[in-house]
């Protein structure tokens, strides 16, 4: 088995972009990364997208340690899959990074976005509503898309 590592053109950026529309709405949770004193962090976020999927939102406490890198750098990663930790996902699992930068939302900015993240997560009403909640969007520029475990393709939204 053949495991190079190849680019592929997007033939279909329409196609693409519902795949990623799709995965996006059905997968409740990506891997944030972050970087603070030089090293890289990685924490587990339920997250949503918008309709556009050039905005992806999630919160988190201003105590946390993402907060805190976020506020020195505001440039970030997700990951978002569809794995199922199986041997088949080397062929069947589609992973997507996107990188882009990340600011908390603005009170002005918050009832549309809050409500995109409340309609996919409404069991975390009370933890977002709280005062102590940060409402995040991370201004996607780009997304990295690998499915089949080597076919790698660039999507360039922001």
């Amino acid at each position: 088995m053949d495991f190079t590592l190849r680019k592929v053109a997007i033939s279909e950026p329409r196609k693409l972009t519902e795949q990623l529309h799709e995965l996006f709405f059905t997968q409740p949770l990506a891997v944030l990364s972050t970087a603070g004193n030089g090293q890289p962090y990685c924490s587990l976020i339920a997250f949503a997208a918008t309709d556009d999927i050039h905005n992806l939102v999630f919160a988190t406490t201003r105590s946390t340690r993402k907060y805190a890198n976020i506020q020195n750098n505001a440039r970030v990663s997700l990951l978002i899959d569809n794995r199922s930790n199986e041997v088949a996902d080397f062929h069947n699992a589609m992973a997507v990074t996107a990188t882009g930068t990340v600011a908390e939302i603005s009170d002005e900015e918050k009832a549309d976005l809050l409500g995109i993240y409340l309609k996919k997560h409404p069991y975390l009403e009370e933890f977002v509503m709280s005062p102590s909640c940060a409402l995040m969007s991370v201004w996607v520029q780009n997304y990295y898309v690998v499915r089949r475990f080597q076919n790698v393709m660039v999507l360039h939204v922001g």
